[in-house]
């Protein structure tokens, strides 16, 4: 993800039943280089889907994902996923982690596909919705079952996950 993707992004995000993130965020998660990646999916050169990670010792999170209203479906959801899982493995991480709204039964099934349980509740938070967040983590992403796990994941895609441009 560049400055040039957030006019996507944002138009991306307003389709989101939560309030989204601002540009101002953005642009300072994008500066953090060293322990976030922030990537975007592309179709015919327009941004449909972006996702974001945080490093943070030997745990990865997934800070964001969304996928634009008229591409879901297409599996770019798991695509993102598969991008960001690989990375935080690549930097050594071993855990991953993320919140999801507790109603987004879509989003809960691609996150178990990945091997994402749940683990606890955060109370209220999405509270432009009054809707609480599911707390998922998967642990041993590093070990040689999630590697087949993410392996079979690719397998079940039509073509393979083309990556420009990632640093590890």
């Amino acid at each position: 993800m560049r400055r040039r993707h957030l006019r996507s992004v944002i138009r991306i995000e307003a389709q989101a039943e939560h309030r989204g993130w601002s540009v101002g965020l953005y642009l300072a998660e994008l500066r953090r280089e060293h322990d976030r990646l922030y990537v975007v999916a592309r179709s015919h050169d327009r941004v449909v889907g972006f996702g974001g990670l945080l490093l943070q010792d030997e745990d990865a999170h997934i800070t964001t994902l969304s996928v634009d209203a008229d591409h879901r479906g297409r599996r770019l959801g798991t695509r993102l996923m598969l991008v960001l899982c690989r990375h935080a493995v690549a930097c050594e991480a071993s855990n991953l982690t993320l919140e999801v709204r507790a109603g987004n039964e879509a989003a809960i099934a691609l996150y178990r596909t990945f091997g994402l349980a749940p683990a606890g509740v955060r109370k209220n938070y999405y509270a432009d919705l009054g809707e609480d967040a599911l707390i998922m983590w998967a642990h041993d992403i590093d070990s040689a079952g999630h590697r087949r796990r993410l392996d079979a994941i690719e397998a079940s895609l039509p073509d393979p996950t083309r990556v420009e441009g990632l640093r590890a």
